[in-house]
């Protein structure tokens, strides 16, 4: 059910329990635990009712192409039903056309419910994020492991570290100084957040200002606290978001292929109805006839179903059948490709809309930036108050051995260095681990981040320093390595044992340890907040271990660094101890008279910076989306000032650059009308949208498809989810990246990087340019046949060319060759070039007619073969009736079907292979013993679409500059159809389907004579573009 608007991180406390009539000391009441749930229903993120199977297969056939090939089939069965009817039975041969039409289509539709019953998955993944127990107070006592499906608004739940929080709950008691949450798969922030009791009195506030909620599925890093529940089930954040995720796949479009091949598919529709009629109108005199002698019409069934079959036919060489398998295999082709470079696509269509990519909306953290703390430099004084040194740090991963400290030298630790390996490795809760090859925090980032630099300090004792070599060697080597061993701070916690720890507060914004010595005195180290820390201390400590008041210019200097480095996005912290503690031997509590001494340390002694990094390579990938035309956009739940910090690291921004109208809140966004919205999305240059909600992200990707850009959107977190299903190709983190960002995802990167995108952009926009090439090339070879049936038709001659030939030459012979052209190498310019439009033509006219040029010589090799071998003795000096056969002239061959009324007619049988060819009747010359010109129409065909598809290997290169050699893959394919092709002619189960015969040697060589000119032919015409494109003159574009 749906709970009413209830504002609960602006109530207090006391409100939030007097809304829900619940004490704290006592919880829910078990009846009522039983009226709320009718209620609000239970605690669980409801799974949308997903389409039927039956939808699901009649969608795969809602394409015009397929809608053709249903039509052809079912004529095709009629015709083959008729004929067997006709003929007294009816053999496999008949049905061979429509048989395979269809089993085509059930494959296709087959794949089709497969993939669509697995895209949808990110809802199951989102329920794995949920928590599965609690510990709850009801009726007065603690139930420790309540399933957490059971929660309802108003239950008082305990959560401690390591929870994952079960439902939305308002922070009622915290039973530690501090509680921190780690939310970053939801709000996008960088680093855990602190939550406190205090309402926050804003009715319409950012889940990051939220600081006194904690929501469902984050989980508890520091502290522990007493809640109460707010929401639960779909009515959470993470609700919220399943219902995002749903409505964005309700609104999933086409890909830009998918809708200009659906476009073709509408042309090709016009065009065969159009040229079927022309055909079949064009010989209307063989079935229609005048009797003017008894003044009636004739009409001849038989030979209008004759000139029907051959439309069909016609309508089967012009679908290019076998497009849709080529391109899927392309597309599966490109997946591995880019598999090999940690880009995994999950939707193959993806693929091909990576090429024509406008707008990168990219997440900030773990995205462009490494999630995870590293230090960058930190800084200390040096023999003097006003001298300074700045160590730098190389590595921004938790790995130890990731960088080093520059210019460091192990020997040279002086007292300040000292202070600051002790503080952060003991004044310290976290550990690290290795899950897999990713290095991972175990507690506060900070915190690790210092252990990596303490290990990467090392230690100032020689003997310490070659055992700890020694035993990480060990450790490598060891079956278990999963705990990563950190010697050097090991070797601190032993030196300096821990006696108490003052835990982080929000007053002080400090944390502290208090150490017993080596020489057992007892110290104070201290670690928080610089200004904090500064505000507190009196003295600084000198790089020879010499305390000095601290007077104003040193406060400057200090002042000054921090500035410096919080300014370039570096979140610095101080550091400080102290010695003379006094009475701290029987401290016991904040009431003891010792506790004032422990809120104000006295030696100030370091600043250091560090910071959730930019990727190295990011830098150089942000310069190539710049070149190749595509505009990178940032949206990030982190803070505004990080965010601009970080994008002009990056390079996204220029140093210095007025970042007016580049950089918005989410808010600031969201309130702009809508006609400002989508003028500052237009801008050519970067934009970073920081303190985003997953609303605000689905509001900017969808403004941008609404404007026509091609969206790709990169993220890792659950907040991503809602726009990774809405953009044109949504793009998960595959180490950092959450189940829920991958399953709604169309790609995922192994290695999240972002410079993987990148070259995912350039492989799709090279496989999308092979995949014109192929469709150039099937749809020439389509015209090809259309123009040799048609020129049968008009001729009336007998057909040359039968449905189930065209059928073996559109889907096996031709689909070799197609997909090898996706193996074309890329071009060297490739993302040099802007994006191409989503609207720009698969086939321009120049090309078209080009092709149609290509087409009309298949035609006419194709019919004019079948003529020579009917009318000539020999041709090119190659002799054509040494098998026997009768010759006729051309005359006698466009009047076959009046041979019943020739007088003398006689044909002689003739040997084809081991075959005689004889006849009972003469006139079966025409029928039955066509066979021999029909194999030569046939080898004609497939070898002119052999050199066709070396015409294909570029655009407009002649074969001169792009010789075929450059794609071996094409030459394999190449004999591979010219095997199929011959396995047809030469087995003769397979020759008897098909209709042909085996040919002579001098066959075919006349083959190869008429096939090869296809190539110059193509080439001349390449030239003539080439020509014509280098007189429009060229204008450099800024």
């Amino acid at each position: 059910m749906e709970e009413k608007p209830f504002c609960a991180w602006s109530w207090s406390v006391e409100q939030c329990l007097k809304e829900y009539g619940v004490r704290l000391e006592k919880g829910i009441a078990s009846y009522e635990v039983e009226k709320r749930r009718e209620r609000y229903g239970w605690n669980e993120l409801v799974k949308e009712k997903g389409k039927p199977l039956w939808r699901l297969i009649l969608e795969q056939f809602d394409d015009v192409l397929v809608k053709i090939l249903l039509v052809a089939a079912f004529i095709s069965f009629v015709l083959a039903y008729l004929q067997g009817s006709e003929s007294g039975h009816a053999s496999f041969e008949t049905y061979v056309e429509p048989f395979v039409i269809v089993s085509i289509l059930i494959l296709n539709a087959i794949v089709g419910v497969w993939q669509e019953s697995n895209a949808e998955k990110a809802l199951e993944a989102l329920k794995e994020m949920q928590c599965e127990y609690a510990k709850v107070l009801r009726d007065g006592f603690y139930v420790p492991d309540l399933p957490a499906r059971e929660l309802v608004p108003g239950d008082i739940v305990e959560l401690r570290v390591g929870d994952k929080v079960p439902a939305d709950m308002r922070v009622a008691v915290l039973k530690t100084s501090t509680l921190r949450v780690e939310q970053s798969s939801l709000t996008g922030e960088s680093m855990p957040v602190t939550k406190s009791t205090s309402p926050v009195f804003l009715d319409d506030c950012e889940l990051q200002a939220k600081e006194c909620m904690v929501f469902a599925g984050t989980t508890i890093v520091n502290g522990s606290c007493i809640c109460i529940v707010i929401s639960t089930g779909m009515n959470t954040e993470i609700g919220k978001i399943q219902t995002q995720i749903h409505e964005a796949s309700l609104e999933d479009q086409d890909t830009p292929l998918k809708k200009k091949l659906d476009e073709f598919g509408g042309r090709l529709t016009t065009a065969i109805g159009f040229i079927c009629l022309v055909v079949w109108a064009i010989n209307y005199k063989n079935f229609i006839a005048w009797d003017p002698e008894d003044s009636s019409m004739h009409f001849s069934f038989e030979k209008c179903t004759y000139y029907f079959k051959i439309a069909v036919a016609l309508a089967v060489a012009a679908i290019p059948e076998g497009l849709p398998a080529v391109i899927t295999t392309c597309l599966a082709l490109g997946t591995r490709k880019m598999a090999q470079n940690n880009a995994i696509v999950r939707k193959l269509p993806s693929v091909e809309t990576l090429g024509c990519t406008t707008v990168i909306c990219s997440d900030k953290t773990g995205t462009l930036t490494t999630n995870q703390m590293s230090v960058n430099k930190f800084f200390t004084f040096g023999g003097k108050t006003t001298a300074s040194r700045v160590f730098n740090v190389e590595g921004t991963t938790y790995n130890p051995k990731d960088g080093s400290i520059k210019d460091w030298s192990y020997y040279n630790m002086d007292a300040n260095l000292r202070v600051l390996a002790e503080i952060c490795a003991i004044c310290n809760d976290a550990g690290i681990f290795c899950n897999g090859h990713l290095f991972r925090a175990a507690g506060l980032p900070t915190e690790a981040a210092l252990k990596v630099l303490v290990e990467k300090m090392g230690v100032p004792d020689e003997k310490a320093r070659n055992r700890i070599r020694h035993e990480l060697l060990a450790a490598e080597c060891s079956i278990d390595r999963s705990t990563v061993k950190l010697g050097c701070c090991e070797w601190w916690i032993k030196r300096s044992r821990k006696v108490a720890t003052l835990e982080f507060d929000r007053i002080r914004k400090s944390m502290g340890v208090i150490v017993r010595e080596p020489t057992g005195k007892n110290r104070l180290l201290v670690k928080g907040a610089v200004e904090s820390v500064l505000e507190r201390s009196l003295h600084v400590q000198l790089a020879d271990g010499s305390v000095v008041s601290m007077d104003e210019s040193s406060r400057q200097i200090i002042l000054l660094r921090l500035h410096e480095m919080s300014s370039k996005g570096l979140r610095c912290l101080g550091f400080a101890y102290k010695d003379d503690l006094g009475e701290f031997a029987d401290y016991y509590a904040d009431t003891h008279p010792a506790h004032k001494k422990l809120l104000d340390p006295a030696n100030y002694s370091i600043i250091e910076s560090g910071l959730d990094p930019p990727r190295e390579e990011v830098h150089k990938a942000i310069e190539d989306c710049k070149g190749a035309g595509i505009k990178v956009i940032v949206i990030t739940g982190d803070n505004k000032s990080t965010a601009e910090a970080v994008c002009q690291e990056i390079g996204l921004f220029y140093d210095f650059t007025d970042l007016k109208g580049k950089s918005y809140t989410g808010k600031e966004f969201m309130a702009l009308p809508n006609g400002e919205k989508v003028e500052v999305l237009s801008k050519p240059s970067g934009l970073v949208f920081s303190r985003s909600e997953p609303n605000h992200k689905q509001e900017i990707v969808r403004l941008l498809k609404e404007s026509g850009e091609v969206v790709a959107m990169t993220g890792d977190g659950v907040n991503d989810a809602p726009a990774l299903k809405l953009a044109d190709i949504g793009i998960a983190m595959g180490i950092t990246g959450t189940e829920v960002a991958k399953e709604a995802s169309d790609m995922v990167l192994a290695d999240d990087n972002f410079s993987t995108i990148v070259s995912a952009v350039s492989e799709g926009r090279s496989i999308y340019n092979n995949m014109k090439a192929f469709i150039r090339y099937m749809i020439s070879s389509n015209v090809g046949e259309v123009i040799s049936i048609f020129l049968t038709a008009a001729l009336g001659i007998p057909e040359c060319l039968i449905p189930v030939q065209l059928l073996w030459v559109n889907l096996v012979t031709d689909g070799p060759p197609a997909t090898a052209l996706g193996f074309n190498p890329a071009d060297v310019d490739i993302m040099h070039k802007p994006p191409r439009k989503s609207n720009d033509a698969l086939i321009n006219s120049w090309v078209m007619f080009r092709y149609l040029v290509i087409g009309t010589y298949v035609g006419i090799a194709t019919v004019g073969i079948f003529i020579v071998w009917y009318t000539q003795a020999s041709f090119m000096g190659i002799d054509l009736i040494s098998d026997g056969h009768t010759l006729v002239t051309l005359a006698q061959l466009r009047s076959w079907g009046e041979c019943p009324s020739w007088k003398n007619f006689s044909s002689s049988s003739f040997s084809a292979g081991d075959r005689i060819i004889s006849f009972s009747d003469p006139c079966d010359y025409f029928s039955v013993g066509k066979v021999k010109a029909m194999t030569l129409s046939l080898s004609v065909l497939v070898a002119i679409e052999m050199f066709n598809s070396l015409n294909a290997l570029s655009e407009d290169n002649s074969l001169i500059t792009m010789p075929p050699w450059r794609n071996p893959w094409l030459l394999a394919a190449m004999v591979l159809s010219f095997g199929l092709h011959m396995m047809i002619l030469y087995v003769p189960l397979l020759a008897s389907v098909f209709g042909v015969v085996p040919l002579s040697l001098n066959e075919w060589l006349l083959v190869l004579l008429v096939s090869a000119p296809v190539v110059l032919i193509d080439e001349v015409l390449k030239f003539v573009g080439r020509r014509q494109r280098s007189r429009i003159p060229k204008y450099k574009t800024v």
